[in-house]
Protein backbone atom coordinates (compact mmCIF):
# COMPACT_ATOMS: atom_id res chain seq x y z
CA UNK A 1 0.00 0.00 0.00
CA UNK A 2 2.90 2.34 0.83
CA UNK A 3 4.42 1.76 -2.60
CA UNK A 4 1.12 2.61 -4.26
CA UNK A 5 0.85 5.79 -2.16
CA UNK A 6 4.31 6.89 -3.21
CA UNK A 7 3.57 6.17 -6.87
CA UNK A 8 0.34 8.13 -6.72
CA UNK A 9 2.03 11.02 -4.93
CA UNK A 10 4.71 11.14 -7.60
CA UNK A 11 2.19 11.06 -10.44
CA UNK A 12 -0.34 13.62 -9.23
CA UNK A 13 -0.60 16.81 -7.23
CA UNK A 14 -2.21 16.97 -3.81
CA UNK A 15 -5.64 17.91 -5.14
CA UNK A 16 -5.64 15.00 -7.58
CA UNK A 17 -4.54 12.62 -4.86
CA UNK A 18 -7.39 13.77 -2.59
CA UNK A 19 -9.87 13.25 -5.44
CA UNK A 20 -8.70 9.66 -5.96
CA UNK A 21 -8.58 8.95 -2.24
CA UNK A 22 -12.12 10.27 -1.97
CA UNK A 23 -13.26 7.66 -4.46
CA UNK A 24 -11.66 5.03 -2.27
CA UNK A 25 -13.39 6.36 0.87
CA UNK A 26 -16.66 6.34 -1.06
CA UNK A 27 -16.15 2.69 -1.96
CA UNK A 28 -15.58 1.86 1.72
CA UNK A 29 -18.84 3.59 2.59
CA UNK A 30 -20.65 1.83 -0.25
CA UNK A 31 -19.33 -1.52 0.95
CA UNK A 32 -20.83 -0.78 4.36
CA UNK A 33 -24.19 0.09 2.86
CA UNK A 34 -24.19 -3.06 0.73
CA UNK A 35 -23.09 -5.45 3.48
CA UNK A 36 -25.84 -7.91 4.28
CA UNK A 37 -27.57 -7.42 0.93
CA UNK A 38 -27.57 -10.03 -1.83
CA UNK A 39 -25.85 -7.94 -4.51
CA UNK A 40 -23.02 -10.19 -5.62
CA UNK A 41 -24.26 -13.72 -6.10
CA UNK A 42 -26.17 -16.13 -3.92
CA UNK A 43 -25.75 -15.27 -0.28
CA UNK A 44 -25.24 -12.24 1.90
CA UNK A 45 -21.95 -10.54 1.18
CA UNK A 46 -20.22 -9.43 4.37
CA UNK A 47 -17.18 -8.18 2.53
CA UNK A 48 -18.27 -6.67 -0.77
CA UNK A 49 -14.83 -5.18 -1.41
CA UNK A 50 -13.18 -8.58 -0.86
CA UNK A 51 -15.28 -10.19 -3.56
CA UNK A 52 -14.54 -7.32 -5.89
CA UNK A 53 -10.88 -8.33 -5.55
CA UNK A 54 -11.63 -12.06 -5.86
CA UNK A 55 -14.91 -12.44 -7.79
CA UNK A 56 -14.53 -16.23 -8.02
CA UNK A 57 -14.30 -16.77 -4.26
CA UNK A 58 -16.75 -19.49 -3.10
CA UNK A 59 -20.15 -18.07 -2.14
CA UNK A 60 -22.89 -19.38 0.16
CA UNK A 61 -26.06 -20.84 -1.32
CA UNK A 62 -29.58 -19.55 -0.71
CA UNK A 63 -30.52 -22.90 0.85
CA UNK A 64 -28.86 -26.33 1.20
CA UNK A 65 -27.78 -27.65 -2.19
CA UNK A 66 -27.86 -31.23 -3.44
CA UNK A 67 -25.46 -30.52 -6.32
CA UNK A 68 -22.10 -28.77 -6.20
CA UNK A 69 -21.16 -28.93 -9.87
CA UNK A 70 -22.68 -29.51 -13.34
CA UNK A 71 -21.80 -31.34 -16.55
CA UNK A 72 -24.09 -30.43 -19.45
CA UNK A 73 -23.91 -32.75 -22.47
CA UNK A 74 -25.25 -30.34 -25.09
CA UNK A 75 -26.73 -32.39 -27.94
CA UNK A 76 -26.18 -29.74 -30.59
CA UNK A 77 -28.45 -29.58 -33.61
CA UNK A 78 -31.71 -30.73 -32.05
CA UNK A 79 -32.04 -34.45 -31.23
CA UNK A 80 -35.27 -36.16 -32.22
CA UNK A 81 -37.24 -37.02 -29.10
CA UNK A 82 -39.22 -39.76 -30.86
CA UNK A 83 -36.02 -41.51 -32.00
CA UNK A 84 -34.16 -41.36 -28.67
CA UNK A 85 -36.07 -41.40 -25.37
CA UNK A 86 -39.75 -40.64 -26.07
CA UNK A 87 -41.28 -43.91 -27.21
CA UNK A 88 -44.44 -43.37 -29.23
CA UNK A 89 -46.40 -46.49 -30.19
CA UNK A 90 -49.06 -44.11 -31.53
CA UNK A 91 -46.55 -42.85 -34.09
CA UNK A 92 -45.96 -46.40 -35.33
CA UNK A 93 -49.70 -46.82 -35.87
CA UNK A 94 -49.95 -43.45 -37.61
CA UNK A 95 -46.98 -44.03 -39.92
CA UNK A 96 -47.71 -42.54 -43.36
CA UNK A 97 -50.74 -40.50 -42.30
CA UNK A 98 -51.05 -36.71 -42.39
CA UNK A 99 -50.17 -34.94 -39.17
CA UNK A 100 -53.30 -32.82 -39.58
CA UNK A 101 -55.33 -35.89 -38.62
CA UNK A 102 -53.78 -35.55 -35.16
CA UNK A 103 -53.28 -31.78 -34.97
CA UNK A 104 -55.39 -29.67 -37.31
CA UNK A 105 -53.48 -26.57 -36.27
CA UNK A 106 -50.24 -27.79 -37.86
CA UNK A 107 -48.82 -25.42 -40.46
CA UNK A 108 -45.84 -25.79 -42.74
CA UNK A 109 -44.12 -22.96 -40.84
CA UNK A 110 -43.68 -25.13 -37.74
CA UNK A 111 -40.47 -26.57 -39.12
CA UNK A 112 -37.73 -24.74 -40.95
CA UNK A 113 -38.14 -26.13 -44.47
CA UNK A 114 -41.81 -25.41 -45.12
CA UNK A 115 -41.78 -26.86 -48.63
CA UNK A 116 -40.43 -30.28 -47.65
CA UNK A 117 -43.23 -31.55 -45.42
CA UNK A 118 -44.09 -35.22 -45.63
CA UNK A 119 -46.37 -37.49 -43.62
CA UNK A 120 -45.93 -38.92 -40.16
CA UNK A 121 -42.96 -41.29 -39.96
CA UNK A 122 -42.35 -43.93 -37.31
CA UNK A 123 -38.91 -44.22 -35.78
CA UNK A 124 -36.46 -46.36 -37.73
CA UNK A 125 -35.04 -47.55 -34.40
CA UNK A 126 -36.38 -50.31 -32.18
CA UNK A 127 -37.24 -49.48 -28.56
CA UNK A 128 -37.09 -51.86 -25.62
CA UNK A 129 -37.53 -51.58 -21.84
CA UNK A 130 -34.36 -50.93 -19.83
CA UNK A 131 -33.53 -50.83 -16.14
CA UNK A 132 -35.76 -51.65 -13.18
CA UNK A 133 -38.01 -48.73 -14.10
CA UNK A 134 -38.68 -50.33 -17.51
CA UNK A 135 -37.96 -47.17 -19.45
CA UNK A 136 -38.38 -47.66 -23.20
CA UNK A 137 -35.07 -46.71 -24.84
CA UNK A 138 -33.99 -46.49 -28.47
CA UNK A 139 -31.54 -49.08 -29.76
CA UNK A 140 -29.01 -46.30 -30.47
CA UNK A 141 -28.25 -46.10 -26.72
CA UNK A 142 -27.17 -49.61 -25.64
CA UNK A 143 -24.80 -48.25 -22.94
CA UNK A 144 -26.82 -45.29 -21.66
CA UNK A 145 -29.82 -47.59 -21.41
CA UNK A 146 -28.03 -49.30 -18.52
CA UNK A 147 -28.28 -46.10 -16.47
CA UNK A 148 -31.95 -45.11 -16.87
CA UNK A 149 -32.59 -45.82 -13.20
CA UNK A 150 -30.34 -42.84 -12.43
CA UNK A 151 -32.13 -40.49 -14.85
CA UNK A 152 -35.14 -38.20 -14.59
CA UNK A 153 -36.67 -37.69 -18.05
CA UNK A 154 -38.56 -34.56 -19.09
CA UNK A 155 -40.76 -35.37 -22.09
CA UNK A 156 -42.73 -32.14 -22.31
CA UNK A 157 -40.07 -29.52 -22.93
CA UNK A 158 -40.81 -26.65 -25.31
CA UNK A 159 -39.22 -23.44 -26.53
CA UNK A 160 -40.15 -20.66 -28.98
CA UNK A 161 -37.64 -20.56 -31.83
CA UNK A 162 -37.33 -23.07 -34.67
CA UNK A 163 -33.97 -21.63 -35.79
CA UNK A 164 -30.66 -22.90 -34.41
CA UNK A 165 -28.96 -19.65 -33.38
CA UNK A 166 -31.80 -18.10 -31.35
CA UNK A 167 -32.78 -21.52 -30.00
CA UNK A 168 -29.19 -22.13 -28.84
CA UNK A 169 -29.08 -18.72 -27.18
CA UNK A 170 -32.44 -19.43 -25.52
CA UNK A 171 -31.39 -22.82 -24.16
CA UNK A 172 -28.07 -21.45 -22.95
CA UNK A 173 -29.08 -18.00 -21.68
CA UNK A 174 -32.87 -17.98 -21.33
CA UNK A 175 -33.11 -15.37 -24.10
CA UNK A 176 -33.41 -15.99 -27.86
CA UNK A 177 -30.96 -13.20 -28.68
CA UNK A 178 -27.28 -12.74 -27.99
CA UNK A 179 -25.76 -10.62 -25.25
CA UNK A 180 -27.10 -12.37 -22.15
CA UNK A 181 -25.22 -14.49 -19.59
CA UNK A 182 -25.37 -18.25 -20.05
CA UNK A 183 -26.27 -20.82 -17.40
CA UNK A 184 -22.62 -21.57 -16.60
CA UNK A 185 -21.88 -17.88 -16.08
CA UNK A 186 -24.89 -17.42 -13.79
CA UNK A 187 -23.84 -20.48 -11.78
CA UNK A 188 -20.25 -19.32 -11.32
CA UNK A 189 -21.47 -15.78 -10.53
CA UNK A 190 -23.74 -17.20 -7.85
CA UNK A 191 -21.44 -19.82 -6.35
CA UNK A 192 -17.88 -18.86 -7.28
CA UNK A 193 -15.25 -21.53 -7.81
CA UNK A 194 -13.77 -24.25 -5.63
CA UNK A 195 -10.48 -24.02 -7.53
CA UNK A 196 -8.03 -21.13 -7.63
CA UNK A 197 -5.87 -22.82 -10.26
CA UNK A 198 -8.38 -23.85 -12.94
CA UNK A 199 -11.25 -22.10 -14.77
CA UNK A 200 -14.56 -22.14 -12.93
CA UNK A 201 -16.48 -22.71 -16.17
CA UNK A 202 -15.10 -24.85 -19.02
CA UNK A 203 -16.57 -25.45 -22.49
CA UNK A 204 -15.56 -28.17 -24.96
CA UNK A 205 -16.78 -27.97 -28.56
CA UNK A 206 -17.27 -30.79 -31.03
CA UNK A 207 -14.14 -32.96 -30.89
CA UNK A 208 -14.05 -34.02 -34.55
CA UNK A 209 -13.37 -30.67 -36.20
CA UNK A 210 -16.96 -30.03 -37.29
CA UNK A 211 -16.94 -26.46 -36.00
CA UNK A 212 -18.51 -24.49 -33.20
CA UNK A 213 -22.27 -24.40 -32.61
CA UNK A 214 -24.09 -21.55 -34.31
CA UNK A 215 -23.65 -18.38 -32.32
CA UNK A 216 -20.15 -19.55 -31.43
CA UNK A 217 -18.80 -18.12 -28.14
CA UNK A 218 -22.07 -16.25 -27.56
CA UNK A 219 -23.35 -19.55 -26.18
CA UNK A 220 -20.91 -19.45 -23.26
CA UNK A 221 -20.69 -15.68 -22.87
CA UNK A 222 -20.97 -13.87 -19.54
CA UNK A 223 -23.08 -11.21 -21.27
CA UNK A 224 -23.41 -8.20 -19.00
CA UNK A 225 -21.96 -10.08 -16.02
CA UNK A 226 -18.30 -9.36 -15.26
CA UNK A 227 -16.11 -11.05 -17.88
CA UNK A 228 -14.44 -13.29 -15.30
CA UNK A 229 -17.58 -15.47 -15.32
CA UNK A 230 -17.49 -16.38 -19.04
CA UNK A 231 -16.67 -19.92 -20.15
CA UNK A 232 -13.12 -20.97 -20.98
CA UNK A 233 -13.18 -22.75 -24.33
CA UNK A 234 -10.84 -25.73 -24.71
CA UNK A 235 -9.87 -26.33 -28.31
CA UNK A 236 -10.70 -29.87 -29.48
CA UNK A 237 -7.39 -30.27 -31.37
CA UNK A 238 -3.84 -29.08 -30.70
CA UNK A 239 -3.14 -27.23 -27.46
CA UNK A 240 -6.40 -27.02 -25.53
CA UNK A 241 -5.36 -23.68 -23.98
CA UNK A 242 -2.84 -21.15 -25.30
CA UNK A 243 0.39 -20.31 -23.50
CA UNK A 244 0.33 -23.05 -20.86
CA UNK A 245 4.05 -23.53 -21.38
CA UNK A 246 6.53 -20.96 -20.11
CA UNK A 247 8.17 -18.98 -22.92
CA UNK A 248 11.71 -20.16 -23.63
CA UNK A 249 13.22 -16.72 -22.91
CA UNK A 250 11.59 -16.43 -19.47
CA UNK A 251 12.36 -17.95 -16.10
CA UNK A 252 9.58 -18.44 -13.54
CA UNK A 253 11.00 -15.59 -11.43
CA UNK A 254 11.08 -13.26 -14.44
CA UNK A 255 7.50 -14.09 -15.36
CA UNK A 256 6.31 -13.56 -11.78
CA UNK A 257 8.06 -10.18 -11.64
CA UNK A 258 6.43 -9.10 -14.90
CA UNK A 259 2.98 -10.11 -13.68
CA UNK A 260 3.49 -8.34 -10.34
CA UNK A 261 4.53 -5.15 -12.11
CA UNK A 262 1.55 -5.38 -14.49
CA UNK A 263 -0.81 -6.04 -11.57
CA UNK A 264 0.47 -2.95 -9.73
CA UNK A 265 -0.31 -0.66 -12.64
CA UNK A 266 -3.67 -2.32 -13.29
CA UNK A 267 -4.66 -1.84 -9.65
CA UNK A 268 -3.65 1.83 -9.79
CA UNK A 269 -5.87 2.22 -12.85
CA UNK A 270 -8.63 0.30 -11.07
CA UNK A 271 -8.50 2.79 -8.18
CA UNK A 272 -9.52 5.46 -10.66
CA UNK A 273 -12.25 3.29 -12.19
CA UNK A 274 -13.64 1.17 -9.32
CA UNK A 275 -16.76 0.13 -11.25
CA UNK A 276 -14.85 -1.29 -14.22
CA UNK A 277 -15.61 -5.01 -13.90
CA UNK A 278 -13.74 -5.78 -17.13
CA UNK A 279 -10.52 -4.57 -15.53
CA UNK A 280 -11.08 -6.79 -12.49
CA UNK A 281 -11.64 -9.72 -14.86
CA UNK A 282 -8.47 -8.86 -16.79
CA UNK A 283 -6.35 -8.78 -13.63
CA UNK A 284 -7.79 -12.10 -12.48
CA UNK A 285 -7.33 -13.65 -15.93
CA UNK A 286 -3.58 -12.90 -15.86
CA UNK A 287 -3.24 -14.45 -12.42
CA UNK A 288 -5.37 -17.48 -13.31
CA UNK A 289 -3.35 -18.05 -16.49
CA UNK A 290 -0.17 -18.05 -14.40
CA UNK A 291 -1.57 -20.57 -11.91
CA UNK A 292 -2.94 -22.72 -14.73
CA UNK A 293 0.53 -23.26 -16.15
CA UNK A 294 1.10 -25.85 -13.45
CA UNK A 295 -2.46 -27.07 -12.76
CA UNK A 296 -3.97 -27.37 -16.27
CA UNK A 297 -1.35 -29.63 -17.93
CA UNK A 298 -1.77 -32.15 -15.12
CA UNK A 299 -5.56 -32.01 -15.46
CA UNK A 300 -5.41 -32.47 -19.22
CA UNK A 301 -3.02 -35.43 -19.00
CA UNK A 302 -5.29 -38.44 -19.40
CA UNK A 303 -2.32 -40.82 -19.45
CA UNK A 304 -2.43 -40.65 -15.67
CA UNK A 305 -5.72 -42.53 -15.69
CA UNK A 306 -5.57 -46.32 -15.27
CA UNK A 307 -6.34 -48.44 -18.29
CA UNK A 308 -9.66 -49.74 -16.95
CA UNK A 309 -10.96 -46.17 -16.52
CA UNK A 310 -9.86 -45.16 -20.01
CA UNK A 311 -11.58 -48.23 -21.40
CA UNK A 312 -14.75 -47.49 -19.42
CA UNK A 313 -15.14 -44.20 -21.30
CA UNK A 314 -14.29 -45.78 -24.67
CA UNK A 315 -10.82 -44.41 -25.32
CA UNK A 316 -10.00 -47.77 -26.92
CA UNK A 317 -12.72 -47.30 -29.58
CA UNK A 318 -11.85 -45.00 -32.54
CA UNK A 319 -15.55 -44.25 -33.11
CA UNK A 320 -16.09 -42.61 -29.73
CA UNK A 321 -12.51 -41.93 -28.64
CA UNK A 322 -12.60 -38.15 -29.21
CA UNK A 323 -15.78 -37.57 -27.21
CA UNK A 324 -14.57 -40.05 -24.57
CA UNK A 325 -11.49 -37.89 -24.01
CA UNK A 326 -13.69 -34.87 -23.37
CA UNK A 327 -15.95 -36.71 -20.92
CA UNK A 328 -12.96 -38.02 -18.96
CA UNK A 329 -11.35 -34.58 -19.05
CA UNK A 330 -14.59 -33.10 -17.70
CA UNK A 331 -14.53 -35.43 -14.71
CA UNK A 332 -10.91 -34.47 -14.00
CA UNK A 333 -11.75 -30.74 -14.10
CA UNK A 334 -14.76 -31.17 -11.82
CA UNK A 335 -12.94 -33.21 -9.20
CA UNK A 336 -10.30 -30.45 -9.07
CA UNK A 337 -12.84 -27.74 -8.32
CA UNK A 338 -14.23 -26.53 -11.66
CA UNK A 339 -17.89 -25.66 -11.14
CA UNK A 340 -19.49 -26.04 -14.59
CA UNK A 341 -18.49 -28.02 -17.70
CA UNK A 342 -20.41 -27.99 -20.97
CA UNK A 343 -19.55 -30.46 -23.76
CA UNK A 344 -20.99 -30.04 -27.26
CA UNK A 345 -21.69 -33.07 -29.41
CA UNK A 346 -21.95 -31.84 -32.99
CA UNK A 347 -20.67 -28.78 -34.82
CA UNK A 348 -22.46 -26.33 -37.11
CA UNK A 349 -25.52 -27.96 -38.65
CA UNK A 350 -26.94 -30.74 -40.85
CA UNK A 351 -24.59 -33.72 -41.16
CA UNK A 352 -22.07 -32.05 -38.83
CA UNK A 353 -24.46 -32.24 -35.87
CA UNK A 354 -27.65 -33.93 -34.64
CA UNK A 355 -29.52 -31.76 -37.18
CA UNK A 356 -30.98 -34.70 -39.07
CA UNK A 357 -32.81 -33.06 -41.95
CA UNK A 358 -31.61 -35.86 -44.22
CA UNK A 359 -31.30 -39.51 -43.24
CA UNK A 360 -32.39 -39.29 -39.61
CA UNK A 361 -31.44 -42.93 -39.19
CA UNK A 362 -27.84 -42.51 -40.32
CA UNK A 363 -27.42 -39.13 -38.61
CA UNK A 364 -28.63 -40.12 -35.16
CA UNK A 365 -26.94 -43.52 -35.28
CA UNK A 366 -23.59 -41.85 -36.03
CA UNK A 367 -23.76 -39.30 -33.22
CA UNK A 368 -25.14 -41.82 -30.75
CA UNK A 369 -22.26 -44.16 -31.55
CA UNK A 370 -19.87 -41.29 -30.76
CA UNK A 371 -21.45 -40.35 -27.43
CA UNK A 372 -23.35 -43.31 -25.95
CA UNK A 373 -20.42 -45.18 -24.40
CA UNK A 374 -18.52 -42.07 -23.18
CA UNK A 375 -21.53 -40.53 -21.40
CA UNK A 376 -22.45 -43.92 -19.89
CA UNK A 377 -18.83 -44.27 -18.76
CA UNK A 378 -18.99 -40.80 -17.22
CA UNK A 379 -22.10 -41.71 -15.19
CA UNK A 380 -20.54 -44.98 -14.03
CA UNK A 381 -17.23 -43.32 -13.13
CA UNK A 382 -18.90 -40.50 -11.20
CA UNK A 383 -20.98 -43.02 -9.29
CA UNK A 384 -18.06 -45.28 -8.31
CA UNK A 385 -16.09 -42.24 -7.12
CA UNK A 386 -18.97 -41.02 -4.97
CA UNK A 387 -19.26 -37.86 -7.10
CA UNK A 388 -22.61 -38.49 -8.81
CA UNK A 389 -24.57 -37.71 -5.66
CA UNK A 390 -23.44 -34.07 -5.80
CA UNK A 391 -22.74 -33.72 -9.54
CA UNK A 392 -25.66 -32.82 -11.80
CA UNK A 393 -25.49 -34.29 -15.31
CA UNK A 394 -27.75 -32.72 -17.96
CA UNK A 395 -28.45 -34.12 -21.46
CA UNK A 396 -30.34 -31.74 -23.75
CA UNK A 397 -30.26 -29.92 -27.10
CA UNK A 398 -31.78 -26.66 -28.29
CA UNK A 399 -35.11 -28.14 -29.50
CA UNK A 400 -36.66 -31.39 -30.73
CA UNK A 401 -37.69 -32.63 -34.17
CA UNK A 402 -40.99 -33.16 -35.98
CA UNK A 403 -42.54 -36.64 -36.05
CA UNK A 404 -43.15 -36.20 -39.79
CA UNK A 405 -40.72 -36.96 -42.59
CA UNK A 406 -38.78 -34.22 -44.30
CA UNK A 407 -39.02 -35.30 -47.91
CA UNK A 408 -35.93 -36.26 -49.85
CA UNK A 409 -33.84 -39.28 -50.84
CA UNK A 410 -33.34 -40.56 -47.28
CA UNK A 411 -36.03 -39.04 -45.08
CA UNK A 412 -35.04 -36.85 -42.15
CA UNK A 413 -36.91 -34.71 -39.66
CA UNK A 414 -37.28 -30.93 -39.46
CA UNK A 415 -36.92 -28.66 -36.39
CA UNK A 416 -39.59 -28.75 -33.69
CA UNK A 417 -39.68 -26.11 -30.93
CA UNK A 418 -42.98 -27.48 -29.58
CA UNK A 419 -41.49 -30.56 -27.96
CA UNK A 420 -38.10 -31.82 -26.78
CA UNK A 421 -36.81 -34.38 -24.30
CA UNK A 422 -34.12 -33.78 -21.69
CA UNK A 423 -32.78 -35.92 -18.89
CA UNK A 424 -30.99 -35.11 -15.66
CA UNK A 425 -29.03 -37.44 -13.39
CA UNK A 426 -27.26 -37.19 -10.04
CA UNK A 427 -27.07 -34.09 -7.87
CA UNK A 428 -30.33 -34.67 -5.99
CA UNK A 429 -32.41 -35.85 -8.96
CA UNK A 430 -34.87 -38.71 -8.54
CA UNK A 431 -33.83 -41.58 -10.80
CA UNK A 432 -35.97 -43.81 -12.99
CA UNK A 433 -38.82 -41.31 -13.40
CA UNK A 434 -40.43 -39.50 -16.32
CA UNK A 435 -42.15 -36.14 -16.08
CA UNK A 436 -44.60 -34.71 -18.59
CA UNK A 437 -45.83 -36.17 -21.84
CA UNK A 438 -45.92 -35.26 -25.49
CA UNK A 439 -49.03 -35.88 -27.55
CA UNK A 440 -49.87 -39.19 -29.19
CA UNK A 441 -47.37 -38.80 -32.05
CA UNK A 442 -44.73 -36.71 -30.25
CA UNK A 443 -45.47 -33.39 -31.96
CA UNK A 444 -46.27 -31.11 -29.01
CA UNK A 445 -45.70 -31.05 -25.27
CA UNK A 446 -49.14 -31.99 -23.94
CA UNK A 447 -49.06 -32.84 -20.21
CA UNK A 448 -47.16 -30.88 -17.54
CA UNK A 449 -45.44 -28.68 -20.12
CA UNK A 450 -41.91 -27.57 -19.23
CA UNK A 451 -40.51 -24.34 -20.64
CA UNK A 452 -36.73 -23.96 -20.80
CA UNK A 453 -37.09 -21.34 -18.01
CA UNK A 454 -38.42 -24.17 -15.82
CA UNK A 455 -35.43 -26.33 -16.71
CA UNK A 456 -33.06 -23.50 -15.77
CA UNK A 457 -34.92 -22.84 -12.51
CA UNK A 458 -34.58 -26.53 -11.60
CA UNK A 459 -30.86 -26.64 -12.35
CA UNK A 460 -30.27 -23.58 -10.17
CA UNK A 461 -32.46 -25.04 -7.42
CA UNK A 462 -30.43 -28.24 -7.25
CA UNK A 463 -27.33 -26.04 -6.80
CA UNK A 464 -28.94 -24.26 -3.86
CA UNK A 465 -29.80 -21.11 -5.82
CA UNK A 466 -33.21 -19.45 -5.87
CA UNK A 467 -33.70 -18.42 -9.51
CA UNK A 468 -35.79 -15.41 -8.42
CA UNK A 469 -33.06 -14.11 -6.08
CA UNK A 470 -30.01 -14.68 -8.27
CA UNK A 471 -30.06 -11.29 -10.00
CA UNK A 472 -27.70 -8.72 -11.48
CA UNK A 473 -28.40 -5.02 -11.84
CA UNK A 474 -27.81 -3.91 -15.43
CA UNK A 475 -29.11 -0.78 -17.17
CA UNK A 476 -31.35 0.02 -14.23
CA UNK A 477 -33.04 -3.39 -14.09
CA UNK A 478 -32.43 -6.54 -12.07
CA UNK A 479 -31.92 -9.35 -14.60
CA UNK A 480 -32.00 -13.07 -13.89
CA UNK A 481 -31.49 -16.27 -15.89
CA UNK A 482 -35.22 -17.07 -15.93
CA UNK A 483 -36.27 -13.47 -16.72
CA UNK A 484 -39.81 -13.14 -15.30
CA UNK A 485 -40.84 -16.80 -15.49
CA UNK A 486 -39.64 -20.25 -14.43
CA UNK A 487 -40.75 -22.80 -11.85
CA UNK A 488 -38.86 -25.63 -10.18
CA UNK A 489 -39.93 -29.10 -11.37
CA UNK A 490 -40.51 -30.55 -7.91
CA UNK A 491 -41.56 -33.99 -9.18
CA UNK A 492 -38.05 -34.92 -10.34
CA UNK A 493 -36.30 -33.91 -7.11
CA UNK A 494 -35.22 -36.66 -4.74
CA UNK A 495 -36.06 -34.29 -1.86
CA UNK A 496 -38.81 -31.80 -2.52
CA UNK A 497 -38.40 -28.23 -1.28
CA UNK A 498 -41.04 -25.56 -1.56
Amino acid sequence: MRDEFEMLSGLANRREWLRRAGCGFGMIGLAGLLSGESTMGAGKVDDWAARALNPLAPQPTHFPATAKRVIWIFVNGGPSQVDTWDYKPGLEKADGKSIKEYDASFTNTTGFFKNSVGNLMKSPFAFRPRGECGKMVSSIFPHLGEHVDKMAFIHSGFTESNNHSPALFAMNTGMARMGFPCVGSWVTYGLGSESQDLPAFVVMSDPKGRGLPKGHAGNWSAGFLPGVFQGTHLRPTGDAIDNLKLASNLSEDMQRSQLDFLKQWNQLHQAQHPSDSDLVARIESFELAYRMQSAAPETLDLEQEPEHVRKLYGLDDPTCQAFARQCLMARRFLERGTRFVQIYSGGMENERSWDGHVDIQGNHQQFADETDRPVAGLLADLEQRGMLQDTLVVWCGEFGRLPIAQTGGKPGRDHNPHCFTAWLAGGGVKGGVSYGESDEVGYKAAVNRVHLNDLHATILHLLGLDHEKLTYLFNGRNFRLTDVAGRVIQSILATKQI
